[in-house]
Parts: C-alpha cells; sequence; structure tokens
C-alpha cells in the first residue's frame, strides 16, 4: 500500500456498502473491508478485505487494531453503526459518537426511554427482557400490537398482532430471533410509512431529504422508495425540530442522521433512527434530487474530516426514486421483465442476478436495483403503486 494513504476500515462490502467503498478511495483513502462474506459485490472495490463478522464488535476491534486502521466507517446496517463507534472509542477515531448514545439511537427500547420523555414524536412501547412477563402483559395492552427485537433490522422479528394468541407467537418469534434477548411491544399506527434523511452540523440540521417507502411481499422490509414524501411540507419543521432536539440532548456529533416515520393524521411518528448510510444504494437519489454527494459527506463525517463546506440551502427537487427487483416466491431466475411504461424513467441500475439465480429466501432477497426519474408526482405515485407488475422475475 502507500504509505502516505491512511487506512480506512468499512465494515462490510455488500452492493449498499460500494458506494463508500468507492467514495472513501477518491478521498485518498486506503480502503480495507470486512465481513463475513467474500463473494459480496464491494469487496472488489476495496484495496483489502480481510474477514471479520461486523455485529461482532471484539472482533472488528482486534481486527482494526491489528491492521492499525486511522479510520472506521459503519457499513449500511445497524450492527455496523454499532461496531464503528466502539471501535473509534476503544482507538479513540474520530467521526463516532460514544458507543453508549450509539446504542440509544439503534436499540429501540433505549431510544423510546429518551424520546417518550423529551416528547419526540414516536408511538408509545414498553421493553422486556423476560419472555413469560412479556405474555402475562398481552393483557395491558390495546390491539393490534407490534412486537419488535430490540435489535435487528431489516423487518426480522417483527410482526403485527390482532389477537392475543398473535401476540404470544409474536413475542415468542422476537426472543428468539433478537440477539439481546429483549423485545419491544408498541402501540400500532396505522398509517404511512416515509423516511426523512439528514446532515448534522454543530447539532443543527443544514440538509434533508425525505421519500415514501413502500413493500413487496415483507412488509417490514422496504423495496422501493419515492421522493420527496408525500405532505412533507406539512410534517418537515416537526422532523427538524425532534432532530435537533435528539442531537442537543445527546450530543451528536457531526454527519447523517436518518428517520424512518410513520404519517398519520398529518403527524409524523418516529419508529427507527439511525447513523450510518441507509442501504440498496440509498445516495444515488439523494444524489440525484439535491445535487449533494451524500455518499462522500458520509464518509467524510465518519472519517472526522472538516464538514464546515458542507452545502447549505440545498433544495430536494423533481421527482425520483429507487426500486429493488424481489421475487414473489422462491425459484431460479430467467430473467427479469421491465416494461416499456417504465423503462423511459430508468436513469441507472445495478444488476447482480444471472442465468438460473436461485432464490431461496423471497421474502429478503434481490436481484438488483433499478433508480428511476418522473416528470411529475402523480406519474411517480401511479407508476410506483404498480412496480411490481412493471418490473417482474421470469422463472424457470
Amino acid at each position: 500500500m502507500d504509505s502516505k494513504k491512511n487506512k480506512l476500515l468499512i465494515l462490510n462490502g455488500s452492493h449498499s456498502d460500494s458506494i463508500l467503498i468507492q467514495k472513501a478511495k477518491e478521498l485518498g483513502y486506503y480502503v480495507i473491508t470486512t465481513g463475513n462474506d467474500a463473494n459480496m459485490l464491494g469487496h472488489k472495490y476495496a484495496d483489502e478485505y480481510h474477514k471479520a463478522d461486523f455485529s461482532n464488535k471484539d472482533e472488528v476491534l482486534e481486527l482494526a487494531k491489528k491492521l492499525e486502521i486511522n479510520y472506521v466507517c459503519a457499513c449500511a446496517n445497524d450492527f455496523g453503526a454499532i461496531t464503528a463507534s466502539y471501535v473509534a472509542e476503544k482507538m479513540s477515531l474520530p467521526g463516532h459518537d460514544p458507543y453508549e448514545t450509539t446504542l440509544d439511537l439503534h436499540h429501540k427500547d433505549r431510544f423510546k426511554k429518551i424520546a417518550i420523555p423529551n416528547n419526540i414524536p414516536t408511538p408509545y412501547s414498553e421493553s422486556y427482557d423476560d419472555e413469560e412477563l412479556a405474555i402475562s402483559n398481552i393483557g395491558k395492552y390495546q390491539l393490534p400490537l407490534i412486537i419488535k427485537p430490540i435489535d435487528l433490522t431489516g423487518g426480522k422479528g417483527v410482526s403485527v398482532a390482532r389477537s392475543v394468541d398473535e401476540c404470544k407467537t409474536a413475542i415468542k418469534k422476537a426472543f428468539s430471533m433478537s440477539k439481546a434477548k429483549h423485545i419491544v411491544i408498541e402501540e400500532f399506527i396505522e398509517g404511512t410509512q416515509h423516511s426523512f434523511t439528514t446532515f448534522l452540523l454543530n447539532k443543527k440540521v443544514v440538509f434533508s431529504f425525505s421519500d415514501n417507502e413502500y413493500s413487496f411481499k415483507n412488509q417490514f422490509l422496504v423495496s422501493t422508495s419515492a421522493a420527496p414524501a408525500t405532505d412533507i411540507e406539512l410534517v418537515k419543521q416537526s422532523l427538524i425540530d425532534a432532530s435537533e432536539k435528539l442531537a442537543k440532548i445527546m450530543d451528536l456529533g457531526n454527519g447523517v442522521f436518518h428517520h424512518q416515520y410513520l404519517l398519520r393524521d398529518g403527524k409524523p411518528y418516529i419508529i427507527e433512527i439511525t447513523r450510518r448510510c441507509s442501504g440498496d444504494l440509498y445516495p444515488v437519489p439523494v444524489q440525484h434530487a439535491t445535487g449533494v454527494d451524500w455518499a462522500t459527506w458520509i464518509v467524510k463525517a465518519q472519517t472526522g474530516m472538516d464538514c464546515s463546506d458542507f452545502p447549505l440551502n440545498v433544495e430536494q427537487k423533481g421527482f425520483c426514486g429507487r426500486h429493488c427487483i424481489m421475487p414473489p416466491h422462491n425459484g431460479k431466475v430467467k430473467d427479469v421483465i421491465i416494461s416499456d411504461e417504465i423503462k423511459n424513467n430508468i436513469f441507472d441500475e445495478l444488476m447482480w442476478w444471472e442465468d438460473g439465480y436461485k432464490i431461496d429466501d423471497y421474502m429478503a432477497q434481490k436481484v438488483g436495483i433499478v433508480f428511476f426519474e418522473f416528470s411529475s408526482q402523480e406519474e411517480m405515485l401511479d407508476k410506483v403503486a404498480r412496480i411490481n407488475d412493471l418490473i417482474k422475475i421470469e422463472f424457470y
């Protein structure tokens, strides 16, 4: 390696992380990736790869010390954000909140203990680390409920329960999947789902981007996003105020601050917060709509670079989004059929399927991502509502 280059450890090499890896190299870093799967798409862009489980903070810390890294960057996963802050704290590296602060944000039970007393708009919930106690307390809640592990992403282990029996099953499922063996039981908000991503600079929101979120077969896994979010102007200031209040209370550092929220009767309810790059190449539509090189700024912040020149007064323009092509069932992929009706809206794509690509977990697997733009909100909402008919997987 070039002895003049600083070594940056990025905690995975999935397709979602590939954009961070490439931007980090453009910034002049010697990029090392880790993760359990050496065959992931992103690793080919790195200078080195070393196998380690990014959710195992002590394993990654040992690797980081061995490699004498100068910086660490989270991957597009909450466990990556948690491990990155742990490694940064132990090695006195810049660009990350303290480890306990990161847990407060990314663990659902700890976030609620901060949000609810401080009037941050969020669904009410209670946490449990005892399965029998959680089941015995079902009667104190009004159904339906949403039951979640505190520490997983992508909808893993999440259930909506509309009866006592469903609650019992959901609680057992959440406990079985939670690494921490800790769950939350939360009021179920019927509403539309959205995201609101921001950049914090000196605890102030200096940039924001919003979109609608949609799911396919797995209702807890976002497969499609379309920007801007419907009715964002009604809730934008409320979300900014909540972000800045949390930044002040928790003494958050500069960088990405991403929210998922539900919108019901004109009021937002924040359901998740992360301080890492969102997955499935989320920076692509962000940059397309704003001109801001979102992935580069995420890397800059997480390596402690000066962010004082972040572009201010940027407006989100146009109508765009991304769609993860997901299968309706298991099988072997023969082709991806894209309707002529949507082809002209696609401005970029990333495909990793090949002839005979095996689908054995259709609730989570993807075969590619397309990025699209539209001439109006009406066109966007219409085509996104039909996107899984306009883009289909053909099976053998």
